[in-house]
C-alpha cells in the first residue's frame, strides 16, 4: 500500500532544473507512488480510475509543479477537474479523501521580491495560495505547511539541494506522525517555508 502519492506536473520535465531536483528527492523515498502526469498523460487522457486509486492507498498526497499563470499548470488543473470527482472526492458519498494529509510544493520564476507592492507581480505571494488550499479543504484533506521555491533558474545549487533535503525532510516527518482528524472550520493561519535565491530571476 502506499503511504504518499506524488503527483509531478512539470510540462516541461526535461527542461526543468529545481523541479527535478526536488522530484528525485523524494520519488526514492519508500511507500512513494511518484506520478509525472505528465510522462503518463501526454494526451491529456487521463485515466480516473488509476489516479483515483492510487490516491484512496494514500495518506500523503503532494502536489509539486511550477506555477504557470499564478496557478497549476494546465494538466495538473485537468487532473484536478476529472479525478476529484463528485461523489468521490465531494459531495454525496464524497469522503475518499476526508483526513488525508495534502502537501503543495511549487517553484516560481520570480524571486521572493517580485511579490509585493513593489515588485513585478504586485500582489503577495500569500494572494495565490487560496484557490490549491481550498481545492484541498473542500475534499477534506488537511492542507499542510506548503514549500515554495522562489527564483527556481537563479537559486545557487547549494541553496537548491537544501531546500530538496528540507522537502524529503517533510515528507519523512509527515509519514512518521499521525494525521490529525479533519476540522470543520480549517485554520487560515498557515504559513509556507521559503526559500529566496541570492540572486533575482526566473524559471522552474
Amino acid at each position: 500500500m502506499s503511504q504518499v502519492v506524488l503527483v509531478y506536473a512539470h510540462p516541461y520535465p526535461d527542461r526543468s532544473r529545481a523541479n527535478r531536483v526536488l522530484y528525485e528527492a523524494v520519488a526514492s523515498l519508500p511507500g512513494v507512488d511518484a506520478r509525472a502526469i505528465y510522462d503518463m498523460y501526454p494526451d491529456f487522457s487521463i485515466d480516473i480510475e488509476a489516479e483515483q486509486k492510487a490516491l484512496a492507498e494514500a495518506d500523503l498526497v503532494i502536489w509539486q509543479h511550477p506555477l504557470f499563470w499564478y496557478t497549476v499548470p494546465a494538466l495538473l488543473k485537468l487532473w484536478w477537474e476529472k479525478v476529484l470527482a463528485y461523489g468521490w472526492a465531494y459531495g454525496t458519498g464524497g469522503s475518499a479523501l476526508v483526513g488525508k494529509r495534502c502537501l503543495w510544493v511549487a517553484t516560481t520564476g520570480g524571486d521572493d521580491a517580485s511579490y509585493g507592492p513593489n515588485g513585478m507581480h504586485v500582489l503577495p505571494f500569500t494572494d495565490f495560495v487560496p484557490v490549491v488550499k481550498q481545492t484541498a479543504h473542500f475534499c477534506g484533506m488537511t492542507w499542510e505547511e506548503p514549500l515554495i521555491l522562489h527564483g527556481a533558474h537563479q537559486v545557487p545549487e547549494t541553496q537548491l539541494f537544501t531546500f530538496a533535503g528540507a522537502y524529503r525532510e517533510k515528507v519523512m516527518g509527515l509519514l512518521a506522525e499521525r494525521a490529525p482528524a479533519p476540522t470543520a472550520m480549517p485554520s487560515e493561519r498557515d504559513g509556507m517555508l521559503r526559500l529566496v535565491p541570492s540572486a533575482a530571476g526566473g524559471g522552474t
